[in-house]
């Protein structure tokens, strides 16, 4: 796991250095660049030693140095990627997963991205045609941000290794719009304008002619197959996922898992301890008290596959905190199971280097209540008249849960509009008040979160509404903020995190799967639970979906009151996005309600993202 950043255009070594400076927490143990005056092209690469520790630094090349390349994350393949290459007569002189890459392109032009089985963010730079490329792996484990400007082109594995070279000061009110709904910013976007996400399954060529951008694999194109028997299915489920673990334990340096509990880490953890001669080492975060306190699950899990545990509880309470997590964000993402996943991090990174973990089960499985919310809806909604509903939903607005549920149901004719009635953070009719006058003016030119959604739809040709809403959150809520937060927080700590769940080779094998096996009745995951049994405990097997949880009360309750401290009338004004009074009220609501919280915590992050990234004259990474 590494960090990357360079340029094409009029910057020179010394902006290198700087963007390496940004990004050195991603990678501490060695560091490189490559710099070509004529051409006006820079790389910068800070590694985190994983795979062929003395022989992987970057920048790589060719044989005739015609073609450079720095890369972030792990070619799983690459031994059988380097028989072929070798095959064909290229010799390779070190056993390092990224020198395959420049060769691959030799060979198969950008193409190459095609035969990769891993997660990467790549930058390669093309001397003979002049061209430089960017490209971000199928899922988007790895983040890659770009810049624009007369000067040329800047990227980096992190936008503030942009902002050290260019500063940008403006937040792009099309993402404000988004995020307020969202509550981070989907597609290419984000909260600084100009700069821009390469999307995942994606590649960039930049050249004299400029930017040209192409998606090179999509999800939704496989075909959905009958072949197997329900048993058949959570046969090969666990065969394959089993085969996309064992590729992913390859490393020079120890390596462990995240075990929360609950069903897709400890599946993972369960087949782990399988293949290895020695305890798995498991690391588990408890956030707070009582029922959102997974402990004892982990715990039951950890005991029951023999691993050896390390736990860690803790409330998230620290007001200085939020801040230092938001300084390695670099995107306000007003998600707080960020905190737990930083001291989580913090915790794994003092035993190992690589982590095993669990995202995508839900969002290829159908893990999570609003799917089966939004699928029963529709079909609900579609037989009853939306005009009573809709006079009802107003009568009842000042009740969170019976408004959101009403307007969700008589909005179910349209499904993007349905969609972002049960999951936007502030609904349409709230951002009205939430908004300053300037704002609401300046919103009003840009485009709903509904159209964002509606363009999934629009691609979709799932065979059911499920297949569809699943395909969603793998285009917006999984990158752009379960990766987002699982890639920034992990490599804050030098952790290089590994997500089996996403290998492509097994996504591909779920989409083909029928939707009646991700939800069964009122059972999500019902396939990924059939093959669990005789391997997880039973308890855990029989769980409901439980997240971190982080109550905002203990924000509120110390003695600096954090959320107060940020969000003053003082703060507000002077920003000039909103409308105090609306805040203050909600500031008085009861922050335990779900949308309160969510409300919240979304323009406490955002605060504090500006102060951190637009308020300061300079920026410096920390010492």
């Amino acid at each position: 796991m590494c960090g990357i950043a360079g340029f094409r255009g009029e910057w020179s070594t010394e902006h290198l250095d700087i963007m390496k400076r940004f990004i050195f927490h991603r990678g501490p143990d060695d560091s490189g660049v490559y710099f070509n005056s004529a051409s006006r092209v820079g790389l910068a690469h800070t590694r985190l030693s994983i795979i062929d520790i003395a022989g992987g630094h970057q920048p790589l090349q060719n044989a005739d140095g015609s073609i450079q390349v720095i890369f972030n994350g792990e070619i799983y393949n690459h031994k059988d990627l380097r028989r072929e290459l070798e095959a064909k007569g290229y010799t390779l002189p070190t056993h390092s997963d990224g020198e395959i890459i420049s060769h691959l392109y030799e060979e198969f032009g950008i193409n190459f991205v095609s035969k990769l089985r891993g997660m990467f963010a790549i930058a390669l730079w093309d001397e003979r045609n002049k061209k430089l490329f960017l490209i971000r792996d199928r899922f988007g484990i790895k983040p890659l941000y770009f810049y624009e400007t007369k000067k040329g082109l800047l990227f980096a594995s992190e936008a503030k290794a942009i902002l050290g070279v260019e500063r940008v000061r403006e937040i792009d009110p099309q993402a404000l719009e988004w995020y307020t709904s969202f509550r981070y910013v989907p597609e290419d976007r984000t909260m600084f304008k100009g700069i821009k996400k390469l999307r995942p399954a994606h590649w960039l060529e930049y050249s004299d002619k400029g930017i040209k951008i192409e998606r090179y694999w999509d999800l939704r194109d496989i075909e959905p197959s009958t072949s197997y028997t329900e048993a058949q299915w959570a046969d090969e489920l666990k065969s394959q996922l089993k085969e996309a673990i064992d590729i992913r334990l390859m490393s020079e340096v120890p390596l462990g898992a995240f075990l929360s509990g609950g069903l897709d880490s400890s599946f993972i953890v369960g087949l782990m301890s399988q293949m290895s001669e020695r305890p798995v080492e498991t690391f588990s975060f408890g956030v707070g008290s009582g029922w959102h306190n997974e402990t004892p699950f982990a715990e039951l899990a950890a005991n029951a596959f023999d691993t050896s545990h390390h736990p860690l509880s803790g409330d998230c309470n620290d007001p200085e905190l939020l801040k230092k997590i938001m300084w390695y964000m670099d995107e306000p993402l007003a998600d707080t199971a960020v905190i737990p996943t930083y001291l989580l991090s913090q915790l794994t990174r003092k035993h190992v280097t690589v982590a095993l973990t669990g995202e995508g089960a839900d969002e290829l499985l159908g893990g999570y209540d609003k799917y089966k919310i939004l699928t029963y809806g529709d079909r609900i909604g579609r037989w009853l008249p939306s005009a009573p509903l809709r006079g009802l939903s107003s009568l009842v607005s000042k009740w969170h849960k019976p408004y959101r549920a009403l307007r969700f149901l008589s909005s179910s004719r349209d499904r993007a509009v349905s969609y972002m009635e049960l999951v936007a953070v502030f609904s349409d009719r709230e951002k009205q008040q939430l908004y300053a006058e300037d704002t609401r003016k300046l919103f009003g030119q840009q485009e709903p979160a509904y159209q964002v959604i509606n363009r999934i739809l629009q691609g979709c040709h799932g065979p059911t509404y499920l297949d569809d809403l699943l395909h969603i959150d793998l285009q917006t809520w999984l990158p752009d903020d379960v990766l987002l937060k699982a890639d920034k927080m992990t490599m804050a700590h030098a952790l290089e995190g590994r997500v089996p769940f996403l290998d492509h080779k097994f996504a591909e094998f779920c989409a083909s799967m029928p939707a009646s096996l991700k939800i069964k009745g009122w059972t999500e995951k019902h396939i990924l639970r059939e093959a669990m049994h005789g391997l997880v405990p039973e308890k855990i097997v029989n769980r409901k979906k439980h997240g971190f949880t982080v109550s905002l009360k203990p924000w509120a309750t110390t003695a600096d009151n954090t959320i107060r401290e940020m969000l003053t009338e003082k703060n507000i004004n002077e920003r000039g996005l909103f409308n105090y009074a609306t805040v203050d009220k909600l500031l008085n609501s009861n922050l335990d309600n779900q949308y309160v919280r969510r409300q919240v915590t979304s323009l406490l992050v955002l605060e504090t993202w500006a102060q951190t990234f637009l308020d300061p004259a300079t920026l410096s990474p920390p010492a």
